[in-house]
């Protein structure tokens, strides 16, 4: 067998702790996404359960959020993370996952609601009340998770584990490495929390144009970012130079490659993020009912400027 497939197939790491996170996290979203879909056909007059199952328990909510959680797995046990501490471009396309794509595929199940409804019953009230305009825990959340905030620090997490000695120290100790995959994961989730706009919705209203703001003004970061990496003619993370060299690939093709990994397909999710709230804010606008007739076809609405009306 050829040894580089052999060591793709033997490279699984099951860790039980990931994998009682993940079948925990799946079993309560589960729960609570089949208690609502009865829910809702129980007590739900028949022609208005389509409507309702459509905006909440939808068959394409629980195939994304367990589809994220699989795609977690495979990015924190399969070959991914072996090979990323022999590769520069297999990490970068590691932490892709855990900040561009596995958080937008998980919040777009729109998971609090199924979470909370997949609590024991003696727990749910409890939690939910934890959520009430007045509660202390509620306005500290909002407080610590204000957009701003949260862009910050997700830009100083961002930059903060590309630094050289932290990358570094990253791939050389387990649970430093393990700290920077969660901080990555969850500040990537408090960013895209905002963007699209679930539950639990404890911040004043995000607009549109906010949202993609927010999108676009990250793109620089990571763009720039991956253009110094990419044109770097000395190795930045000098801890590949200090493993075998697997297929022939130097270590500066190596850092090339990550670098144009995180300036390109990176920089596209945020683009792709802007440009889907422009199209939904796009159809609100085309579904609008046009004005009635008293109200622009007189001489005074088509004479006046837009302005003055």
């Amino acid at each position: 067998m050829d040894p580089i497939l052999s060591a793709i197939l033997l490279s699984w790491d099951w860790r039980v702790d990931v994998i009682v996170v993940l079948v925990l996290a799946g079993t309560i979203y589960t729960i609570g996404w089949r208690r609502l879909r009865h829910r809702y056909k129980d007590f739900t007059p028949p022609k208005a359960q389509l409507r309702h199952r459509r905006q909440l328990a939808t068959d394409w909510r629980l195939i994304s959020y367990l589809s994220g959680l699989v795609l977690i797995g495979v990015t924190l046990m399969s070959p991914l993370d072996v090979f990323g501490g022999q590769f520069f471009f297999v990490h970068m396309i590691q932490h892709l996952m855990l900040v561009m794509v596995i958080p937008p595929l998980l919040l777009i199940a729109n998971p609090f609601p199924f979470f909370l409804w997949g609590l024991p019953l003696a727990i749910r009230p409890p939690v939910a009340r934890l959520f009430n305009p007045e509660s202390t825990f509620r306005h500290v959340l909002r407080s610590i998770t204000q957009p701003g905030l949260v862009w910050l620090i997700f830009i100083a997490v961002f930059l903060g584990w590309h630094d050289p000695n932290l990358y570094n120290a990253a791939l050389q100790n387990d649970w430093v490495h393990d700290l920077e995959h969660i901080t990555f994961f969850g500040t990537a989730m408090l960013f895209w929390w905002h963007v699209m706009r679930v539950g639990p919705r404890i911040h004043p209203r995000f607009t549109r144009g906010a949202r993609i703001a927010y999108l676009l003004v990250t793109v620089p970061v990571n763009m720039l970012t991956g253009v110094f990496i990419a044109f770097s003619t000395e190795p930045i993370y000098t801890y590949y130079t200090t493993v075998p060299r697997i297929g022939g690939m130097t270590v500066i093709q190596d850092q090339m490659a990550g670098g144009l990994i995180m300036w390109i397909p990176g920089s596209m999710m945020y683009i792709f993020g802007a440009l889907f709230i422009i199209s939904k804010w796009v159809q609100a606008e085309a579904d609008k009912q046009p004005l009635p007739d008293s109200e622009w076809a007189t001489d005074e609405a088509m004479i006046a400027p837009g302005w003055e009306k």
